[in-house]
C-alpha cells in the first residue's frame, strides 16, 4: 500500500495500514453498525414492557428514545474498554518499552476504535436522515470530527492513548441520556432526577481527573513537536 503523507506530518500510513489491518478495521466498523441496529430494535421492543411513559410518547420521541438506547450502550462499552486499556492493560504502561507510547496499538484497541467508528457512522446517518429531530449542526460536526480523529489514529497507528482518554469521557453519556428519559417521562421533579444530575457532575469530574492523571509526559515524545501539537489540537476540538 502506498504511504500517505498529509500536511504537518499529521499522519503517515506507510507500512502500518496493511491489508489484514484494513480488513480488521472494516469488520470492526461493521460490527459497530450492527450493534447499533440490534440495540435500537431491542430498546424499542423492551421499553413498552418496563416504561409506561414510552407508550404515551409520540413517534418522534420514541425515535429519540431508541436512539439514545444504543448511544448509552456504546458509551458503556467504550468507557469500560478505555478504562481497561488506560489502567489495567500494559499497552500504555510507562515502562521500559522500546515503542513510543504515542505509537502503541493492539488488536483489541483497534477493534474498539473500529466499533466506535461504526457507532458514530450509524448515529450520524440517523441524525442526517431525520435532521434536525435528533440533533442540529453541532451534532453533525461532533460526529464528523470524532470519526475523523479515530480514523486518523487507526490509519497512522498513532495517538490511540489520546483517543481513549477522550472516549473515557463517554462514561457521562448514560447520565445525560437518563436525564432526558426522566424529563420526557414527566419525572423532572423526582429525587432520581436530582441524584442523576449530581452523578453526572461527579462523573464528569472523575473522567477529567483520570484523563489528566494519565496524560503522558516524558514518555510521549513523538517524532516531531508539530505532529504532537496537531493531535492534541484535533482531540481537544473533538472533546470540546
Amino acid at each position: 500500500m502506498l504511504g500517505l503523507q498529509l500536511p504537518l506530518g499529521l499522519i503517515s500510513i506507510a507500512g502500518h495500514a496493511t491489508t489484514s489491518k484494513e480488513l480488521h478495521w472494516l469488520l470492526s466498523g461493521f460490527a459497530g453498525i450492527i450493534m447499533c441496529k440490534i440495540v435500537y430494535q431491542l430498546t424499542g421492543a423492551i421499553s413498552p414492557l418496563f416504561f409506561v411513559a414510552y407508550v404515551k410518547l409520540d413517534d418522534q420521541k420514541k425515535l429519540e428514545w431508541n436512539n439514545r438506547g444504543f448511544s448509552t450502550f456504546h458509551a458503556l462499552l467504550v468507557a469500560a474498554a478505555s478504562l481497561y486499556l488506560l489502567l489495567e492493560s500494559d499497552l500504555f504502561d510507562d515502562g521500559p518499552q522500546d515503542e513510543l507510547m504515542i505509537n502503541r496499538t493492539s488488536a483489541f484497541s483497534d477493534t474498539i476504535l473500529g466499533i466506535s467508528t461504526g457507532y458514530f457512522l450509524a448515529d450520524l446517518a440517523m441524525i442526517l436522515y431525520y435532521f434536525p429531530s435528533l440533533g442540529g449542526t453541532e451534532y453533525v460536526l461532533h460526529h464528523g470530527l470524532s470519526m475523523f480523529a479515530i480514523v486518523q489514529s487507526l490509519l497512522s497507528g498513532q495517538a490511540q492513548i489520546y483517543i481513549f482518554m477522550v472516549l473515557f469521557t463517554e462514561s457521562t453519556t448514560p447520565f445525560v441520556n437518563l436525564r432526558w428519559y426522566l424529563d420526557v417521562a414527566g419525572q423532572k421533579n423526582s429525587q432520581l432526577y436530582v441524584c442523576n444530575g449530581i452523578a453526572l457532575f461527579l462523573g464528569w469530574l472523575i473522567a477529567i481527573s483520570l484523563a489528566a492523571r494519565n496524560w503522558p509526559s516524558q514518555s510521549l515524545r513523538a517524532s516531531s513537536t508539530v505532529e504532537h501539537t496537531a493531535w492534541r489540537f484535533h482531540l481537544w476540538f473533538v472533546c470540546g
